[in-house]
This record gives structure tokens, C-alpha cells and sequence, in this order.
């Protein structure tokens, strides 16, 4: 198959996979628009509302974080084809009426095109800051607003009352132009694989080997069985990973390691990934000469993977992450296309 390749665009990574400063809101614009021209099959900003404890003592000055919806309907607006996605909506932050209303508008803005990955949030400390006073369990959450969402996206007065999420009667229209709009569960977790076997059209994880994502694969299929549910032909198998193509392998491991993407990765496998993986990052993302990185790719490919999703060229400026996609076009993309 062909896949598809992804472009992970600033609207919360100052700070985080690029240092601060790396991209004002019309830098950001920019790198979608030259994803489009260069080929890319998607853009996948990510969503942040208050900056990290580890990031305030690290740089001096605040990240930029930009709404990723607001962001993807104004990037809309100046594309064409390309698809409009997150990576990840943090479910816990929006209402699900509120969300069902904002993705529904976008949809139909772009005509169609938006790709919505969703997940709980990596960082609780954001969910306290907006909520201090509430306690949530995450993954209880997610299970409800996604349920929320589909009856919002499909039932012409839809009702819900859980745990956490309740409504009464909501009449939102339009619809998604996109029947169904494609919702991926986000995340390298056992409770994100089995929300994307049982619920979703997708999953999203970071940083997986072939042989986890073919694992992965395997487990959503059985938490879809158990619900006699069987895969649908759309659902997309989604994966984000950092990229660093050079001349020799020796001068694509250098750029990795010294780029803030590389230490944003480590600081996750010592966090939110502890135990979800092993500490060779060299082997989890796109890291070598263009003959490498393509044999890598068709790996991926023989594993299950369709998109390779909002992927973090190991860079520290909006001109020389231009150029890494460029060359990414030209050396590697062309082999699959």
C-alpha cells in the first residue's frame, strides 16, 4: 500500500519537541502550507493549555501554545487537499457539546478533510490547573466522551448521562460532512488500544517499534471481538515519530540526539511512557541515511501501518525544519509514492 505521511505542526511543542522560541502563529501557518506543496498528506497539531512545571524551568521565557482547532480551521482556509488533524485533542478540556460543535464546524469549513485524534492528556497538572477542585479518572472520562461525541455526530437529539458527562436533549447541527468523521484513540496504552478496538476508527500511539505496533494491532482486534464488533475498512492505523535523514547514519544519530525533540522523548519515557517502553530511541523513530529510513518505513508498512502521523523533524528552526521536509520529500517520500 501506499502510506501516508504526516506533518506534526507547533501549535503546543515550543518548549517541548522544539525550543523556545521555534515558531510564531504565522511560522506555524507556513509549515502547513509548504506540507501541502511538498506533498504531505496531512498536518497534526497538538493541544496544550498551560505550560509544564519541567518546561518553566527549563526556558525563561513561555512557550507559544495555539488552540489547535482554531489553527486547523484557519489553516483550512488557505489549503486544498491536505487533511486537518490533532494529535491529540485532550478530551478532558472541552465538553464534549462543545467539542462535537467545534470539530463538526471544521469538517464541514475544510470540506471534510479533518482527522481527529483524541486521548486523555499527557500531563494531568493541565487538567488540575483548569479543574482543581475536581477529581477525574481520565481513562473513565474518555470512554464517556467518546460514546458522547458519536451520539452527538449521529443522533438527531442526543442525550447522555455518566459518570462525569452529562446532557439532556442537544440538537447539534450541521453534522460532520464526513460520515463518520474519523475519531482515533490516541496514546501507547492497554485503555487506548482497547478504546480504539471497541469504539473508534483508529489509533494514534508514539514511538513503537514494528513489532509493538503488529502487537498493538492484535490486541485492538481482540477488545473489538469481545464486543462483536470487527474492524471497519477505514480504520486507520495512525503512528507519530521523530525524523532525522542524513548522509550517514553517524550524522543522522548526532542531529537526533542533540535536537530538543530527542530530549522531549527521553523525558517521556521516564514519565508518561515509563514502562510502556524501553529507552532505545534510536530504534523507535526515523533515524538514519534515506536508504535506512525507507527500510524502516516498509517495515512499519509490514506491521500494519498506514499513516505515518505528525512526525518531528529533529530541528531547531522553522528554515531548517522547511529543509528537513524537503529533503524528507525528495529522498525518501518519492520511493513510496
Amino acid at each position: 500500500m501506499t502510506p501516508r505521511f504526516g506533518l506534526g505542526v507547533p501549535t503546543g511543542t515550543e518548549g517541548m519537541m522544539y525550543p523556545v522560541p521555534y515558531a510564531d502563529v504565522q511560522e506555524a501557518v507556513e509549515l502547513s502550507v509548504a506540507a501541502e506543496e511538498l506533498g504531505f498528506d496531512s498536518v497534526w497539531g497538538n493541544d496544550h493549555l498551560s505550560t509544564q512545571a519541567y518546561v518553566r524551568e527549563e526556558f525563561a521565557d513561555p512557550p507559544r501554545f495555539f488552540d489547535p482547532l482554531g489553527y486547523l480551521a484557519y489553516v483550512a482556509a488557505k489549503t486544498q487537499r491536505i487533511r486537518l488533524a490533532t494529535c491529540i485533542l485532550v478530551l478532558p478540556f472541552r465538553h464534549p457539546v462543545v467539542a462535537a460543535k467545534q470539530l463538526a464546524t471544521i469538517d464541514q469549513l475544510s470540506g471534510g478533510r479533518l482527522v481527529v485524534g483524541v486521548g486523555i492528556g499527557a500531563y494531568r497538572e493541565e487538567y488540575e490547573a483548569l479543574h482543581p477542585d475536581v477529581q477525574l479518572h481520565r481513562g473513565r472520562y474518555a470512554e464517556e466522551a467518546l460514546r458522547s461525541l458519536q451520539l452527538l455526530f449521529d443522533e438527531r437529539r442526543a442525550s447522555f448521562e455518566g459518570e462525569f458527562i452529562r446532557f439532556a436533549d442537544v440538537e447539534s447541527y450541521p453534522k460532520p460532512l464526513q460520515q463518520p468523521l474519523p475519531l482515533l484513540s490516541g496514546g501507547n496504552s492497554a485503555g487506548s488500544k482497547d478504546r480504539a478496538g471497541r469504539l473508534v476508527d483508529g489509533w494514534l500511539p508514539a514511538c513503537l517499534t514494528p513489532a509493538e505496533m503488529a502487537a498493538g494491532l492484535a490486541s485492538i482486534r481482540e477488545s473489538a471481538a469481545s464486543v462483536g464488533r470487527e474492524l471497519p475498512e477505514h480504520f486507520e492505523v495512525a503512528l507519530q515519530l521523530g525524523v532525522s535523514v542524513a548522509a550517514t547514519q553517524e550524522e543522522a544519530e548526532s542531529r537526533f540526539r542533540s535536537s530538543q525533540v530527542y530530549k522531549h522523548m527521553e523525558s517521556l519515557s521516564a514519565s508518561t511512557l515509563k514502562d510502556q517502553q524501553d529507552g532505545d530511541l534510536l530504534a523507535r523513530n526515523l533515524v538514519g541515511t534515506p536508504d535506512q529510513v525507507a527500510d524502516r518505513i516498509q517495515e512499519y508498512l509490514d506491521a500494519g501501518v498506514q499513516t505515518f502521523a505528525g512526525l518531528l523533524f529533529a530541528c531547531d528552526t522553522v528554515g531548517e525544519t522547511l529543509k528537513a521536509m524537503e529533503t524528507f520529500r525528495s529522498d525518501v517520500m518519492e520511493r513510496f509514492l
